[in-house]
Order: structure tokens, then sequence, then C-alpha cells
């Protein structure tokens, strides 16, 4: 299964890419929002992993963007934004999941292989 991975945050993101990988997918990690929408636009992947609140380009305006195209892959946000209110939004925007920092990486793996 092949992954994009958008978070800025390095540590965060080397850690997650390697349990990841160790697990058996495959991920390119990106660092910001319009690198995330200009991968998930020109290369095929079986889940989206999107932060929200990045440089560039927030994951909401990301994913409303890969939507209006008509891309359908998967999305999970996963973000420090977990009020009610914003999980709302993102569901409402088009993920297919929405996970809060902080989280267990066994509850992601269990999402991601759903």
């Amino acid at each position: 299964m092949r992954l994009l991975l958008a978070e800025d945050e390095e540590q965060l993101s080397r850690a997650l890419t390697a349990i990841l990988k160790h697990n058996g997918f495959t991920v390119d990690a990106v660092a910001d929002g319009q690198e995330a929408y200009d991968y998930a636009r020109t290369e095929q992947y079986d889940g989206l992993i999107l932060d929200i609140m990045m440089p560039g380009m927030e994951g909401t305006e990301v994913l409303r963007r890969l939507r209006g195209e008509g891309i359908s892959t998967p999305a999970l946000f996963l973000t420090a934004k977990g009020e009610i209110e914003d999980r709302i939004a993102g569901l409402d925007i088009g993920a297919d999941d929405y996970l809060p920092k902080p989280f267990d990486m066994g509850e992601l793996l269990a999402r991601i292989a759903r």
C-alpha cells in the first residue's frame, strides 16, 4: 500500500515514515501543503495522511482542491486540531477519517489498514 504523508514536524514525520515502512507500507513524505497537493495530483496513492496546519497550504485546502478535481484517494487528517468542530469540518471537506494528536500508533495503523 502506497501512502502520502504530509507532516511538517520533521521528527514526527521521520518517526511515522519509519514505523509505516516497518509495517509494510511504501511512504512518500512531504513537509508542506503545496508539496502534498502536487504529489497527490501527480502520483497514485492508496491513502493520504494529512496534517492540517502546514506551511504553504493547509491540509484542509489540499483536500478541498483534490476532491474538487475528482481525486477520491482515501484521506485521513492527523492533526493537533482535535475539537469536535474541527473533526466535523474535516469530514465535511471529504476526509475519510480524522485522528487528533496525540494518537496511538496502533490506532493509526488500524485506521489505515481498513
